[in-house]
């Protein structure tokens, strides 16, 4: 008896003194006809190779940055085509160091943006300060620094307006912004006799004019700003907090966190910057027309969403806005070296917004597909 007889003869066996049937015997397959059994590694393990790895890096790079890719292309178009004007540090100085207070303004409006709200009186209360500060210096003899903390805490107080009625009283910020927007440039209106009121003080015009690196230093507080922001929004507790808000205000608030004195801050914080937007207008020109504030909005909010296509992509951005003001300036510098003035400004402004809303709308729909 071999040894899967003996193995069947004992299962049987089994069977028997259980009371059970007994099953058929179990079939016996010769030693020669036996499979061998597949090795370990018959089906390797898919892995991701490096070269999928690199293309999904440059992939993320070029959505995040391709706005810069563009605008190297328009600078370059511009060089080629006039050199001698366009190619020279002037022309970059041009650029770089007259969009301050834009970009100032920019981040005002990005304040609100961030946490899902909307703001439109922010070009107003810009106008409001600046026109507070030559006011009350030039026509009223108040020392210069009196009257700049007098024309921010105007600014404080147009946002404390803002928040009052969109959050504690819930109505729509729309409507609100809108009508406070034309408050606030009627009071300007008021203080100054719709008059342009300048002043001139060559230290407090050096605070912003002075060069350093072949820049004004109006651009570093720029760029501090924007870099001191991002740092707030990735870095601090605060910052998470504020992007949760803005990315679900409902699931934040089940989160236990304070959404309503977020949003009610957002308002405050975007007057309080666009009134320092107000504050370096004044040091770089001197004095403010009042009913130029309106001019002011459509830029800022074009550079807004234009930077949501770049560094964050779909995603309202401090360095993304500090880069989407610069861009939309060298287009229209470029444009009116040309011979293209008057119309040019509004047309690329009111265009590139467009575009901005929407490369930010398809970017957004990828990124949650994704």
């Amino acid at each position: 008896m071999t040894l899967s007889d003996q193995s069947n003869h004992t299962q049987t066996r089994e069977y028997a003194v259980n009371g059970l049937d007994s099953p058929e015997p179990i079939p016996t397959i010769p030693p020669d006809q036996r499979a061998d059994p597949a090795p370990a590694t018959a089906t390797p393990t898919a892995r991701r190779t490096p070269t999928a790895t690199l293309r999904e890096q440059l992939g993320s790079l070029g959505s995040r940055y391709a706005l810069i890719g563009v605008w190297l292309v328009m600078a370059g178009f511009y060089g080629v085509i006039m050199p001698d004007k366009f190619l020279s540090v002037s022309t970059a100085q041009a650029i770089f160091g007259s969009q301050s207070a834009l970009l100032f303004l920019a981040v005002a409006a990005l304040c609100t943006f961030v946490v899902g709200e909307f703001d439109l009186s922010f070009a107003s209360v810009m106008g409001l300060s600046a026109t507070i500060v030559p006011v009350l210096t030039a026509l009223h003899h108040v020392p210069l620094a009196a009257s700049c903390g007098i024309a921010l805490l105007a600014a404080l107080g147009c946002g404390g307006i803002n928040a009052f009625f969109i959050v504690k009283l819930g109505v729509p910020s729309l409507v609100v912004t809108l009508g406070t927007a034309s408050l606030f440039l009627g009071l300007a209106e008021l203080i100054s006799s719709s008059t342009i009121v300048s002043v001139s003080n060559p230290t407090f015009s050096n605070l912003a004019l002075r060069n350093f690196l072949g820049l004004p230093l109006s651009f570093y507080y720029g760029l501090i700003l924007c870099a001191g922001f991002a740092y707030v929004l990735t870095w601090m507790p605060i910052g998470r907090h504020i992007v949760f808000v803005g990315a679900n205000r409902e699931v934040a608030r089940l989160a236990g966190i304070s959404v309503d004195r977020i949003r009610a801050g957002s308002y405050v914080a975007a007057s309080l910057v666009a009134g320092m937007a107000g504050l370096l207008l004044v040091a770089t020109v001197g004095g403010f027309d009042p009913t130029a504030s309106s001019s002011y909005l459509l830029p800022a909010l074009a550079a807004v969403f234009l930077g949501t296509a770049i560094v964050s992509p779909g995603q309202f951005n401090p360095m993304g806005t500090f880069l989407g003001i610069y861009f939309l300036e060298t287009g229209i510098l470029g444009l009116q070296l040309l011979g293209y003035t008057g119309w040019v400004q509004d047309a690329f402004y009111g265009a590139g917004l467009v575009v901005a809303v929407t490369v930010a709308s398809v970017v957004r729909s990828r990124t949650q597909r994704a």
